[in-house]
C-alpha cells in the first residue's frame, strides 16, 4: 500500500492507494498516528479513491483513529469510496459515526 500525507487548513490528508487488508493495516495505522502525533492535527481526511480491495481489518485503521482523535476533541472522514469499498463500510455501520464526502475539496471546505 502507497500512503501520501498532505496538510491542508489544520487537517490531515491521507491518500491511500492499494490494498488496505491485514497485510498492510500495521503499516498504514503506524504512519498515519507517527504522523498525527508529530503534526498535533486533530482533523483526519482519508481519500480512499486508490483503494482497490479492503477488509475489516481497514475498518479497523479508520475506527482506530476515529477513537484516538475523538479522544482529543477531533474528528475523521473519508472521502472517494469506490462502490466496492463503500459497501464494507456500509455493513460494518461505519457510515453512522463517520462521514463521506465526494471529493477532497468537499471534506477541506466542509468538514
Amino acid at each position: 500500500m502507497y500512503i501520501k500525507f498532505e496538510n491542508k487548513d489544520d487537517k490531515l490528508i491521507v491518500q491511500l492507494v492499494g490494498e488496505l487488508d491485514h497485510h498492510s493495516a500495521a503499516e498504514v495505522r503506524n504512519k498515519i498516528d507517527d504522523r498525527l502525533e508529530r503534526e498535533k492535527v486533530t482533523k483526519l481526511i482519508m481519500n480512499f479513491s486508490g483503494v482497490t480491495f479492503m477488509d475489516s481489518s481497514g475498518i479497523g485503521v479508520v475506527i482506530g483513529r476515529y477513537k484516538k482523535l475523538v479522544a482529543k476533541n477531533g474528528s475523521v472522514c473519508v472521502t472517494e469510496v469506490k462502490d466496492s469499498i463503500k459497501r464494507v463500510f456500509e455493513l460494518s455501520g461505519m457510515f453512522k459515526i463517520i462521514k463521506v464526502f465526494d471529493s477532497v475539496e468537499e471534506a477541506v471546505n466542509k468538514f
